[in-house]
């Protein structure tokens, strides 16, 4: 998936796709550090932060996924429209 560099709305979602998942997580392992295994509060909070992180992440990819399968789809309807016009596959 290519986007063009510069665009405020890119900002957002390499934000999103990036840099959260990055930080719940870094926060995550901040917390179980200072939890040294002593502290079940915060260490779980700490795996918590993690789990969350990983869920962020997939539900990113899991988007992304998507918008690739919806291309797919289009292409797909474009050589079928083409082939009901011309009777042969786009490229034959």
């Amino acid at each position: 998936m290519k986007e063009e560099h510069g665009k405020p709305g890119n900002v957002v979602l390499t934000a999103t796709r990036l840099w959260l998942p990055l930080a719940i997580g870094i926060a995550g392992v901040v917390l179980i550090v200072l939890g040294h295994g002593n502290d079940n509060t915060r260490s779980a909070a700490g795996v918590s932060l993690l789990i969350v992180a990983l869920i962020v992440w997939m539900i990113n990819w899991l988007f992304r996924l998507s918008i690739v399968s919806n291309r797919d789809r289009e292409e797909e309807e474009r050589a079928r429209e083409y082939f009901d016009r011309h009777g042969r596959w786009p490229g034959e």
